[in-house]
Parts: structure tokens; C-alpha cells; sequence
């Protein structure tokens, strides 16, 4: 008895100092993101001092002209990096584990390119509805985006909503949608098709508050509701007939995840564009970090993207001054080779 007390309270002390590690890790990813805020408002044409900034989002500022330039322009885009990312990090994370493949994200399995034709659409052929085009064009990349996730769910069920099924669905989508959007560039007259092709590059400089309320509105909304579900998707990591065994619906579950991915992908890039790899590299760093526990994972998965985004963010108006360099293909460059490395890996162990 006395054995198995002491190992009793070696491993309650053990997880004590592993809970301890990974929210010190969550604690230091929240002033890291906090600081990436702060030097992408500083960021511009305009270079302002870190510490003005730092003042002028804390109230403290006494400057009139610095505190317009913040709080209308540069604390949008920042906070956008920071709202979209966590949704592209979150989303990521959802269909890695649903789908149980390393590789998946909502830019590599056909949503994105959804929400990205929806765009093109509006912007080639216009939109019947009594809306401008500033509103029409997100909330057709939004619909499509949806209806692109409906589809991969719809299609995988034919044979059995199994991961490798849904992982079909959504390359073959990818590539139906992507063959869609270069017929309509064909089509496209060449304003049009500078316009389409600024948005699938991405863009945070179209940030406004309006658009901000709505993406953190939404996200309110969807992300409680996913983390109900930590535990579930915890034990979807073990394989779906282990995930039964303990008493886990896993069809619901899988469409309950596929639901969010419409949700929280359609949202982020309807006013940003198509941003690829975040949804790809930041779960897995989070997972590097944090471990297999999406009840930390998760959150760990939105710090990691949105801080990758803001990072992003920084480096697209440093890259060219004065230029609107479109943040798509900072994160490409980031992400390529993290992509090669995982393809690399994933063919030596299981994942």
C-alpha cells in the first residue's frame, strides 16, 4: 500500500508540473502575441515607436495625430491578424484531428478554394442580391466556403463519413474549385482580374472595426461550443473505435467539427482572402508544445496561428515599404517548408 501511495503522489506531482509547464507555455504565448500586436501597429509608412503605441492602445496616449493613425488604421489590421489567425490555427487543428491526418486544413482540402471562387464569382459576373459589392463579395466567399464543407461531408458519407473518404472529398473539391476560379480569370476582364487575384493573395490592410465585430462576434459564438467537444476530439485522437468504446459519438462529433471549419473558415477569409498554411503549421507547433490534450491544445492552436498571422503581418509591410505586400505569400513562404518537413515525417512514424 505504501508503494502504491508514493506512485500515486509521484504522478499527481508529475502532472502538477506538466499542467504547470504547458500553462506557463499558454501565459508565455499571450504576452508574445501581445507584443506581436504592438509592433504590427507600429509597423507602416509611418514607423511609430513600440512604446507610443503601446500607450496609445492603452488610453494612455497624448498624441491626437498617433492615436488616429492607431486606433483607425493600424489597430484593425492588427487585431484582424490576431482574430483570423486564431481562427485559421483553430480550424486546423478541428480537421487534423477529425480527419486524423497531419496534413489536412481547410486550405489543402477545398474550403478556402470554395470561399475564394464564391469571391471571384461576385467580382466577375456580380451578384443579384441589393448589396454593394464590399458586402457581397464576403459574404459569397462565406457561402461558399460553407457549401464547400457540406460538400466534402455530403460525398465522404456516400461511402461512410471514414476519415480517408472525407480526405478524397475534399482534394477532389479542392481541385473542382480551383479549376472553377481559373475559368472565370480566364473569363475576366483585366481589372477584374487584378481584383481577383489581390484577394487570393490576402490582405488585412481592408480591416475595419465593422469587419473586426463580426469576425469576433462570430467566433464568441462558435468557439465555446467547439470546446465542448475538447474531450471528444481527445479521444478521436485514439482512433475512432477506441473513441466508441469510451462512449464517444463519433459521427457527431466529426459533424459537429466540419460545422465549425465552415463557420470559422468562411468568416476569416471573407474579409481577408485566401491565407494559406496557417491552419497547417500552427496545430502542430501547439501539439509540439502542449501535447495531445485538445483542451489546451486547441487554445494553444489559436495563440500559435494568431501570433503566426500577426508575425505575418509585420513582415509583409517591412518586406516593401510603403507597399501593400500581400500577406498570403509571407505565410506560403513560411509554410512551404514546414509542409516538406511534415510530408517528410509523416512517411517515418505514424502520426
Amino acid at each position: 500500500m505504501a508503494a502504491l501511495s508514493a506512485a500515486g503522489a509521484a504522478a499527481r506531482d508529475g502532472w502538477r508540473r506538466l499542467a504547470a509547464r504547458r500553462a506557463a507555455m499558454l501565459a508565455g504565448g499571450v504576452a508574445f502575441l501581445a507584443v506581436c500586436v504592438v509592433l504590427d501597429a507600429a509597423t507602416g509608412p509611418a514607423m511609430l515607436p513600440p512604446a507610443v503605441v503601446a500607450r496609445s492602445v492603452l488610453g494612455l496616449g497624448d498624441d491626437p495625430m498617433v492615436n488616429a493613425i492607431v486606433w483607425s488604421i493600424r489597430l484593425p489590421v492588427a487585431l484582424m491578424a490576431v482574430l483570423v489567425g486564431a481562427a485559421l490555427g483553430l480550424t486546423g487543428a478541428v480537421m487534423q484531428t477529425i480527419l486524423n491526418n497531419p496534413l489536412a486544413s481547410s486550405y489543402t482540402l477545398g474550403v478556402s478554394a470554395g470561399a475564394g471562387f464564391g469571391a471571384a464569382l461576385v467580382i466577375v459576373v456580380g451578384t443579384a442580391l441589393p448589396l454593394p459589392e464590399a458586402q457581397a463579395i464576403p459574404l459569397s466567399a462565406f457561402l461558399f466556403a460553407a457549401l464547400a464543407c457540406a460538400a466534402v461531408w455530403l460525398l465522404g458519407g456516400l461511402r461512410g463519413a471514414t476519415p480517408e473518404t472525407l480526405v478524397l472529398a475534399g482534394i477532389a473539391l479542392m481541385f473542382l474549385f480551383q479549376a472553377a476560379l481559373a475559368t472565370l480569370q480566364f473569363l475576366a476582364s483585366p481589372e477584374a482580374l487584378q481584383q481577383i487575384v489581390f484577394w487570393l493573395f490576402g490582405s488585412l490592410q481592408r480591416a475595419t472595426w465593422s469587419k473586426l465585430g463580426i469576425v469576433a462576434a462570430v467566433l464568441v459564438v462558435a468557439v465555446p461550443m467547439l470546446m465542448r467537444d475538447a474531450w471528444s476530439l481527445t479521444a478521436l485522437r485514439f482512433g475512432d473505435d477506441r473513441a466508441a468504446a469510451l462512449g464517444i459519438g463519433v459521427r457527431g462529433v466529426r459533424f459537429r467539427g466540419f460545422v465549425f471549419v465552415s463557420v470559422a473558415t468562411g468568416v476569416a477569409v471573407a474579409f481577408v482572402g485566401t491565407i494559406g498554411f496557417v491552419g497547417l503549421v500552427a496545430p502542430h507547433v501547439a501539439r509540439m508544445l502542449i501535447g495531445e490534450d485538445q483542451r489546451l491544445m486547441l487554445p494553444g492552436a489559436a495563440l500559435t496561428g494568431a501570433a503566426l498571422l500577426s508575425v505575418a503581418s509585420v513582415a509583409s509591410k517591412t518586406i516593401s515599404p510603403g507597399a501593400l505586400f500581400p500577406i498570403g505569400i509571407v505565410t506560403a513562404l513560411i509554410g512551404v517548408p514546414f509542409f516538406a518537413w511534415l510530408i517528410i515525417i509523416s512517411r517515418r512514424s505514424h502520426w
